[in-house]
């Protein structure tokens, strides 16, 4: 396919403390997208200390030197910015989307936290915050069908002793366990303007953004950030192990996982086509093979995205009623064997491109997600202008070149495998 880059400005810097910043004007944007993100994820944790990085999601609002706890929150939404912030294996990120004349309040809310969160937190607002954390993990994993499904999944593939073996939510355990010195000496060692990237993209120009940082952040100490965290690739698993949960879920389901290249490596961008062309949209094999024949009510293929080491490549699908899940393994396994044997067709490559320029170009018309994938392209690969050529390293892929990543990573002999029974009547 002929793409050619795209032509979003990119200027970055870094301040004397070692922030870097990035700003990517857009002269008809209506507002603009402040991210900061911190190279602090899960994987950055200790075991016996989960569930850290994304307690300080939490933490973070709940109020600095000069902020009181929800102020942060409260005041940029009362002017007409939105505000929010996730936690994933890899990064923490904050950020809001505000209009012009609130940009310097933003700011300036980002870098009182950075600089003095601190000296804030107390053992009350570690406990509330704690109970926030816990009710959420009851909520959104403990308590839903299939909620600890990528709980299972990362210990099978990655062990639960490995950066990736533990979801970001941690472990009830390790929450209550957490003491204020704990959580202080996690704050200290991974918010630090070396360890983040600012990036600004909207109503802001390139002299303006970088001064407005440096006016911010600048006076912030230059304390040396970690040594930015690596973890050796593994290679495929070994054998197939496996773990069948017996849960009240409405239908039962299916799990595979892979250990994939991460992003940025070779093989990754492949083995996404490889992915989408199997389980993306109803023209895909699965969906073709195993929802129309009604062996599956849904199907869905994914990798993670990791940075180190490896990534997560996951393949789900949830049996109809009266279909066995050994019956249903046997249809995926036919379907995966035949796409790894064959290959995919030149239509399938150029729906699968199709399909990624279309969501890619989705996101980056959203300020805020052009911002985090400014930010992500920094930290992930010193290059914020990728976000304008990843589209041409995805269209140079080919039928060899898709056919080969799959055959070395995702062979189903080398996969784990999760299953979902629903109790006895």
């Amino acid at each position: 396919m002929d793409i050619q880059p795209l032509t979003y400005p990119v200027h970055r810097g870094q301040l004397a403390n070692g922030l870097r910043v990035v700003v990517s004007p857009d002269p008809w944007a209506p507002a603009v997208a402040v991210n900061l993100w911190y190279d602090v994820g899960s994987a950055h944790e200790t075991p016996g200390r989960t569930g850290f990085a994304h307690l300080f999601e939490h933490l973070m609002f709940s109020g600095s030197a000069q902020v009181a706890s929800g102020e942060h929150l409260s005041q940029l939404q009362a002017l007409g910015g939105e505000v929010n912030a996730t936690t994933s294996f890899d990064r923490t990120n904050y950020f809001e989307t505000v209009p012009p004349g609130v940009t310097s309040l933003a700011l300036w809310y980002e870098a009182d936290r950075l600089g003095s969160l601190l000296t804030a937190i107390d053992q009350a607002k570690l406990d509330t915050e704690r109970e926030v954390v816990k009710e959420e993990k009851r909520q959104r994993y403990d308590n839903v069908p299939y909620g600890d499904a990528f709980a299972h999944l990362v210990e099978l593939t990655f062990g639960s002793d490995h950066p990736y073996g533990h979801l970001p939510i941690g472990s009830m355990a390790d929450l209550d366990a957490a003491s204020l010195a704990d959580v202080q000496a996690f704050f200290d060692r991974h918010y630090r303007p070396g360890n983040a990237v600012l990036s600004l993209a909207g109503a802001i120009g390139e002299d303006e953004g970088l001064r407005l940082a440096e006016d911010f952040f600048g006076d912030l100490p230059a304390n040396p950030p970690p040594p930015r965290l690596t973890v050796p690739t593994w290679a495929p698993i070994d054998g197939l192990p496996r773990a069948d949960l017996i849960r009240p879920v409405p239908q039962e389901a299916l799990y595979w996982a892979w250990r994939v290249p991460p992003l940025g490596a070779d093989d990754h961008e492949a083995i996404g086509l490889a992915l989408s062309i199997l389980g993306d949209g109803m023209t895909a094999r699965l969906h073709q093979d195993l929802v129309r024949t009604e062996l599956a009510d849904a199907v869905a293929c994914s990798d993670l995205d990791l940075q180190r080491g490896n990534s997560l490549a996951v393949v789900s699908a949830t049996a109809c009623d009266g279909v066995e899940l050994e019956r249903l393994e046997e249809a995926l396994l036919v379907v995966w064997d035949r796409f790894l044997t064959e290959g995919p067709s030149p239509a399938e490559i150029q729906r699968a491109i199709a399909r990624a320029t279309r969501d890619w170009l989705f996101s980056l018309a959203s300020l805020d997600s052009r911002a985090d994938a400014l930010s992500e392209a920094t930290i992930a690969f010193d290059d914020p202008d990728r976000i304008n050529h990843w589209l041409v390293e995805l269209a140079g892929l080919d039928i060899q070149a898709i056919t080969e990543a799959a055959y070395r990573w995702l062979d189903p002999t080398h996969r784990a495998t999760l299953s979902f029974r629903k109790e006895a009547a």
